[in-house]
């Protein structure tokens, strides 16, 4: 029934919940495994806000993006030692919401595996969550976990 599943990840516990069930998922259906870890460009303007910056790295952007390098390279392998085959993982930069919601159409995803509570910051208790956003954006399914 499910060809692809999509399975975003940001490092959070509700995102490790998630996975576990994408991967369940995934063997019975015998579904493509894809997770994504989307980070959000650091701007010179959130730079230049920071009154005390000590031994912040020279490119912020690199370090989010080898962070969610890891995230997604650490789900990907849990998802292997757990029976899972067919699992790629991918990196993007962008607004997280749109970003997945645009990786699941251009990749035709059949289902979107979300966890409920990532690693969000207050401004998610006014404006709604990356998973609420998701479900409201995405064409496909979404399973909120």
């Amino acid at each position: 029934m499910f060809k692809r599943i999509l399975l975003p990840v940001d490092g959070s516990e509700g995102a490790f919940e998630a996975l576990k069930v994408a991967v369940e998922m995934q063997k019975i259906h015998g579904s493509e495994l894809m997770i994504l870890s989307v980070y959000r460009h650091h701007s010179l303007r959130e730079a230049s806000m920071s009154m005390v910056r000590p031994r912040e790295p020279e490119h912020m952007d690199d370090l989010m993006q080898s962070y969610s390098k890891e995230v997604a390279e650490s789900f990907r392998k849990y998802a292997i030692e757990h029976g899972s085959q067919g699992v790629r993982a991918f990196v993007k930069s962008g607004h997280t919401a749109k970003t997945i919601v645009e990786f699941a159409e251009k990749n035709k995803v059949d289902l979107i595996i979300i966890g409920s509570h990532g690693l969000g910051d207050a401004e998610t208790f006014l404006v709604g969550g990356v998973s609420q956003k998701v479900v409201g954006m995405a064409k496909s399914p979404v399973m909120v976990v």
